[in-house]
């Protein structure tokens, strides 16, 4: 454990925003189960609407740093193809 004050406060913060991160993190894993979930049902309808919802919070997460912004482009192409897959 650190002695110095500013030490602990960089560990405290450190940990709040893993935990912060790790539940975003989750919350993208499941959109994108969605979209493949209804990419693998076959309904155009509910795979765009699944992809909007998808693309609109990994946006968040790159906004707050969670993700950089090529990991983000590349989750949202790559969901974006397999909703365009379907036509």
């Amino acid at each position: 454990m650190a002695n110095i004050k500013s030490a602990k406060k960089r560990i405290l913060v450190a940990a709040t925003r893993a935990d912060r991160n790790k539940a975003i993190k989750s919350k993208i894993k499941t959109y994108i189960k969605r979209v493949e979930a209804a990419v693998a049902s076959g309904d155009k309808a509910v795979a765009a609407a699944e992809l909007k919802a998808a693309s609109t919070e990994i946006d968040k997460a790159c906004s707050k740093g969670v993700y950089h912004k090529n990991n983000a482009a590349r989750k949202i192409s790559r969901l974006a193809g397999l909703v365009n897959s379907m036509n």
